[in-house]
């Protein structure tokens, strides 16, 4: 259940950001953020945060290498099932949907690796004490 929601809240992240429907912040940005400078910096912001806290934790757990690693297991998971004919890659809206799908999915297991490997090996991690 606690991945479940780390999930839930990266792909929220990721979407919120961009996605093919109208409703996203770059979009909105785009279009009417120049009438409300304000709250499109405020948005902007809780957004940067929101990347800060994912990124950092994601680093952090698995590294850049962990990060493409697992970005390339969800690209041969892709692979397979277009080549099994599953996935039809034409459609612009569900190739944008399934790149959400699979950075919100790097962010969430980052975010998340910590408590899973602690639950397989029964060992703990301990953060620099400096920070």
């Amino acid at each position: 259940m606690g991945f479940l929601l780390r999930w839930l809240f990266a792909f929220g992240l990721v979407a919120a950001t961009y996605n093919p429907t109208p409703y996203n912040f770059t979009r909105w940005a785009l279009t009417d953020g120049q009438e409300q400078l304000s709250i499109t910096v405020l948005a902007a912001l809780v957004l940067l945060v929101g990347y800060i806290i994912y990124l950092r934790a994601t680093l952090r757990s698995i590294g850049a290498f962990g990060m493409m690693l697992i970005l390339a297991l969800v690209g041969a998971l892709l692979w397979v099932a277009y080549d099994f004919g599953l996935l039809d890659l034409q459609n612009r809206n569900l190739t944008v949907w399934i790149g959400i799908v699979a950075l919100s999915l790097v962010l969430g297991i980052g975010l998340s690796w910590s408590i899973v490997r602690r639950k397989l090996s029964g060992q703990a991690d301990v953060d620099d004490v400096d920070e």
